[in-house]
């Protein structure tokens, strides 16, 4: 007998047009999230806006390539900050390819630098509720994935 059996569940197929469609949404927001101010980049950056301010985040996105792996500090920080979006209900999901999530959200504003894309977070402007399709779809994407215990699923960006 299944988990999903023992919870009456049935298992959703992993096709490739969700997965498709979930990588397209976060290609979207993570482009209008950065046109408005709303992209925290960085493990220790999104750490302390997490700890400062919880209810701003909306969406947070970890990134690690292949050969980050076998790195245990980062899959520490990657632990505590799946956690921490737990308890706060903050959606989170994995990408393994940072070189085209580099090509979206490019070089710090400030000082023209690769930026750390280990942790990203999405952040909303003000108390209202910021509301965008992409961030809609990635939310039921999530609650999806929650439905068959991936907690925290992993994305493919398109090419």
């Amino acid at each position: 007998m299944t988990l999903e059996e023992i919870h009456g569940q049935e298992p959703v197929p992993e096709s490739s047009d969700r997965m498709q469609g979930a990588g397209k949404a976060l290609h979207e927001l993570l482009v209008a999230a950065q046109r408005r101010g709303g992209l925290t980049a960085g493990v220790y950056e999104s750490a302390k806006l997490m700890n400062v301010d919880p209810d701003k985040v909306a969406f947070c996105v970890l990134a690690a390539a292949e050969e980050d792996e076998g790195d245990i500090a980062l899959q520490i920080h990657f632990t505590l900050i799946q956690a921490f979006c737990c308890d706060n209900d903050i959606d989170i999901v994995r990408l393994h390819d940072i070189p085209k999530l580099a090509d979206i959200v490019g070089p710090s504003e400030e000082s023209g630098e690769p930026r750390d894309l280990h942790c990203i977070l999405i952040t909303n402007p003000n108390e209202d509720a910021w509301k965008d399709p992409a961030l809609e779809k990635l939310n039921l994407f999530c609650e999806e994935s929650r439905n068959v215990n991936d907690w925290v699923p992993t994305i493919t960006l398109p090419e």
